[in-house]
């Protein structure tokens, strides 16, 4: 009987190809809202025009506000790629966080020129800024476990939650970043269904009481006289506002040059590099608060036209990915994120334009600030991962 014949094998050994770099990218790119990135890339765009203009003479300003859009490009990235679920998750701890240290920062805090809002916890952190994420996702979280058995007592204890964080950032002080933190909170209150009866009647007193203040302005910005609640410099400002002329080389020096520079710009501008006002040093804080006054001199109302409609189309993209959102939480997060925007844009322009007191808060994407643009970064992360989800339940990937 012949011998079996051994089995052969072979000698090739099994080889398995490893992904490109494309590869593993892509589908981490997958589901992002393309329109919502054209209009961030069209905003980085000009804020890097604007800012190698306006701080091409301070110092390492231009590279280090390029390097600022770099890490909050990335911290968008990353945010994006956490499902809104775990975002959802994180809304408590976060806010309990955040005030925890707002309420160490009120005992003992780092005081820099006059105000006391930051805490050294190994690193110097100025904890304002993360509520302005934390409180919306707080909001959101509490809407949503309530969802479709919302009663008043529940918006009641929303303005509560809202109240306290606010208050604490008010008392550092800090207008600029308790008025965003109010915008976000109270957006989320409003689309969650806050009835019109109870949205109108504070709209009323507060569009009457303005018109008191701007009516009785001589009487009661006379010498002497003090305002009850606000701080002495918060009444100075709003003096200063209603008539910037009283004091046109102090207080009113801001208001009366950012005006000065934002209509000298007239139609087209003075073009690139060109402004006076701004290259002769008399925009004060023109890297930062009042960027917008140097931007508005160089490139006119034409180019105003362009910025504004950028942050319109910015705030309308925020809206549309809430509308389509798959969950509550989603539709508020993202609905808060967008008014985020808008009232970071209408503040600044605002007080630059000298029709709102100066806050000191930055323009989004334009002015120059590590943190503000860290805190954007993160927001818009948080409206991608909410873009993302939607595309994805969709079969749209």
């Amino acid at each position: 009987m012949a011998a079996a014949k051994p089995t052969t094998t072979s000698t090739h050994p099994t080889t398995f190809r490893s992904p490109t770099l494309a590869q593993r990218i892509v589908p981490l790119l997958r589901g992002f809202d393309w329109p919502l990135i054209l209009l961030l890339l069209t905003l980085a765009g000009l804020g890097l025009v604007a800012m190698y203009s306006a701080g091409f003479d301070h110092g390492m300003r231009f590279a280090d506000h390029g390097r600022n859009m770099l890490l909050a490009a990335g911290i968008l990235f990353l945010v994006a790629q956490v499902p809104p679920q775990r975002l959802m998750a994180l809304a408590l701890p976060l806010y309990v966080v955040g005030v925890a240290l707002l309420v160490a920062v009120a005992l003992f805090g780092i005081t820099k020129k006059g105000a006391q809002r930051w805490i050294n916890i190994g690193v110097v952190v100025q904890p304002s800024e993360l509520m302005k994420i934390a409180m919306p996702l707080l909001l959101a979280w509490w809407f949503q476990k309530r969802e479709g058995q919302v009663r008043a007592l529940d918006f009641v204890i929303a303005v509560l939650l809202l109240a306290l964080p606010v208050g604490l950032i008010m008392k550092q002080p800090d207008l600029g970043t308790a008025l965003l933190v109010l915008a976000a909170g109270a957006s989320v209150i409003f689309f969650a269904g806050l009835p019109w009866k109870l949205v109108l009647p504070p709209v009323i007193l507060g569009a009457i009481g303005i018109a008191l203040v701007v009516w009785f302005e001589p009487q009661i910005c006379a010498d002497g006289v003090r305002w009850p609640v606000l701080h002495n410099y918060q009444q100075q400002r709003i003096c200063t506002l209603l008539d910037p002329t009283r004091d046109p080389l102090g207080k009113g020096f801001h208001i009366i040059q950012g005006m000065i520079a934002i209509g000298s710009g007239g139609l087209w501008g003075k073009g690139f590099m060109a402004g006076t006002q701004t290259h002769l040093e008399f925009i004060p804080e023109r890297t930062t608060d009042f960027i917008f006054a140097a931007f508005s001199e160089e490139f006119g109302l034409v180019g105003n036209l362009v910025l504004i409609s950028c942050f319109l189309l910015l705030v309308w993209r925020g809206l549309a990915i809430a509308a389509r959102a798959n969950t509550l939480f989603e539709r508020l997060m993202a609905s808060a994120v967008a008014m985020i925007f808008f009232a970071y844009a209408f503040v600044n322009m605002g007080m630059v334009s000298g029709i709102l007191p100066v806050v000191g808060v930055p323009l989004p994407f334009i002015s120059y600030g590590g943190t503000a643009m860290t805190t954007l970064g993160l927001a818009l992360g948080v409206l991608m991962s909410v873009a993302r989800a939607q595309r994805e339940t969709s079969g749209h990937g």
